[in-house]
């Protein structure tokens, strides 16, 4: 919405023709597709953000057909590329771009890149690294932590929470202490896998959160563990773990 539009369509394409490079080199390796990519073609096909998140933020509709982990897996180069496009309305410094609108409390940490959309409000001491989008009117709660996720319009991440390699929705509430994990820091096969329609889908990643549909709710201190995959409307009840896998864990042979 806020990229200057004269160069706007301009820009946008070479936005597109670095991913299709970046694409094809992930994709081939040695003159072979990898398992990976295989994989998330298969998703590409049956998982769309749109059947998540009604309205994706105009800069992502680019990137909206990406299985959810290759978005949050490339989310921190995406910004980068996305940040010099933004208008007069952004106050630009160090890869970190917020609106004139966002209010931010006291001693919060920003690490590049960063961009916070108008009428945000981010409470004290949070803390957001390795590539983080808020869209408008996203509010983010005392001490919480977000790492390379896409937070999603009217959104609310109360506080004391942490958000990792994550994509929420719109008007979606986290309530006090809840978190979406991206790591299985207990396994030794770390790789994740996710569930969707009834089939296990191997990511290819070892990092990668939640994928939450819009006006879901998440009660105080649940947790959403890696891979976890969440329709619009969803209810998670307070201290309720999220394992969506635990009972199907694949391991890889190689």
């Amino acid at each position: 919405m806020y990229l200057n539009t004269p160069t706007r369509d301009i820009n946008q394409n070479q936005i597109i023709e670095w991913w299709s490079l970046k694409t094809k080199s992930i994709r081939t390796l040695m003159g072979q597709v990898t398992t990976h990519s295989i994989n998330s073609f298969q998703m590409e096909q049956k998982l769309t953000l749109k059947d998540f998140i009604s309205n994706i933020p105009e800069v992502f509709k680019t990137f909206q057909n990406l299985a959810p982990w290759e978005l949050t897996t490339d989310l921190k180069e995406i910004i980068e590329r996305i940040i010099p496009e933004l208008g007069s309305e952004f106050k630009v410094e160090n890869g970190v771009a917020i609106h004139k609108s966002v209010t931010v409390e006291k001693g919060v940490t920003i690490k590049r890149p960063f961009i916070a959309m108008e009428h945000c409000h981010i409470g004290a001491n949070s803390y957001f690294r390795e590539g983080v989008f808020l869209g408008k009117s996203v509010k983010i709660g005392p001490c919480t932590e977000v790492k390379s996720s896409l937070i999603c319009s009217r959104t609310a991440i109360a506080h004391l929470n942490y958000i990792g390699n994550s994509i929420i929705g719109q008007n979606v509430n986290f309530e006090a202490g809840s978190i979406a994990a991206n790591h299985y820091n207990e396994r030794e096969n770390k790789r994740i896998w996710i569930t969707y329609h009834g089939e296990s889908i191997d990511t290819g990643v070892e990092k990668f959160g939640a994928l939450v549909g819009d006006d879901s709710k998440i009660g105080a201190n649940g947790v959403l563990s890696p891979g976890t995959i969440l329709t619009k409307n969803s209810i998670v009840e307070r201290l309720e773990l999220v394992d969506q896998q635990s009972k199907n864990i694949k391991i890889d042979p190689n």
